[in-house]
């Protein structure tokens, strides 16, 4: 698969413009973070001290495989009372399946911060 067919534009970032936008020549896709570059901010965050900031870039390089609905729906269910352990640990096994490791091991620590802390769904 190229870039272009897995949601990322080959257009050059000084195509992006306000016109071009007006135009409608400018699609989600054009503007679409690669995960390459998410990844590389994690690199440069952890280089200068900023661990927290680098995984959340790692978490979100993980992310940007999945449609954005997919994306909302999981963040969703990370809000409390929306979601019971088990539907956290089924997420986290369709994560883990699609290779979203860090993801999945966010979503099975909720399951269990939210299921003693009584945070879950009923």
């Amino acid at each position: 698969m190229t870039e272009n067919q897995k949601g990322f534009s080959s257009k050059n970032v000084s195509e992006v413009t306000v016109e071009a936008i007006r135009r409608g020549d400018i699609t989600l896709d054009d503007v679409r973070i690669h995960p390459d570059t998410l990844a590389h901010q994690a690199q440069v965050a952890k280089a200068n001290g900023n661990p927290q900031l680098a995984a959340n870039f790692l978490r979100a390089a993980e992310l940007t495989s999945l449609s954005d609905e997919t994306v909302l729906g999981y963040y969703d269910a990370l809000r409390p009372g929306r979601s019971t352990a088990q539907d956290l640990l089924n997420i986290a096994n369709t994560l883990q399946a699609q290779g979203a490791k860090i993801n999945a091991e966010l979503f099975r620590q909720a399951a269990d911060v939210y299921a003693r802390r009584g945070l879950t769904a009923k």
